[in-house]
């Protein structure tokens, strides 16, 4: 879907922005109506606060934008599968729609949450999957 792309390579510029502030390379935006309400990449070692995870940081722009804690009309893009704490976040915000880049094999919510949603949320994955994935790869690579 065209339009998944044009968000999800705006995530990706998110992910960058972490990378180049020696993070782990995830970003995330969040649309209503064709409008960007939130943004944010991974500021964990910044912010020195293990839940300053990308999802956490956009979905706290969001819902500062839209004077709301629920996200009911709102796509969530990230360019990595959420992990269990930021499914529950963004199923307690009850985002109508996830789409996530690639998958996140040892920590992704499929694995160990997978009923974490909100039961009207719809679920895509593998916008841009190349791309995030070489992100994430190239990084880690570097700390091994």
């Amino acid at each position: 879907m065209e339009i998944d792309e044009k968000y999800m390579s705006l995530a990706v510029h998110e992910a960058q922005k972490a990378l180049q502030e020696g993070e782990v390379p995830i970003g995330c935006i969040i649309v209503s109506g064709g409008q960007i309400v939130g943004r944010g990449h991974n500021m964990t070692e910044a912010l020195h606060d293990v839940t300053a995870h990308a999802e956490i940081q956009a979905i706290t722009a969001a819902a500062q934008t839209l004077g709301g804690k629920y996200l009911t009309d709102c796509t969530l893009y990230v360019t990595v599968e959420p992990c269990v704490m930021c499914i529950g976040a963004i199923g307690w915000a009850q985002v109508k729609r996830l789409v996530y880049g690639c998958t996140d094999e040892k920590r992704g919510f499929t694995r160990f949450a997978p009923q974490a949603l909100h039961p009207k949320a719809s679920v895509e994955s593998g916008i841009l999957e190349q791309e995030c994935r070489q992100l994430i790869q190239a990084f880690f690579q570097t700390k091994r």
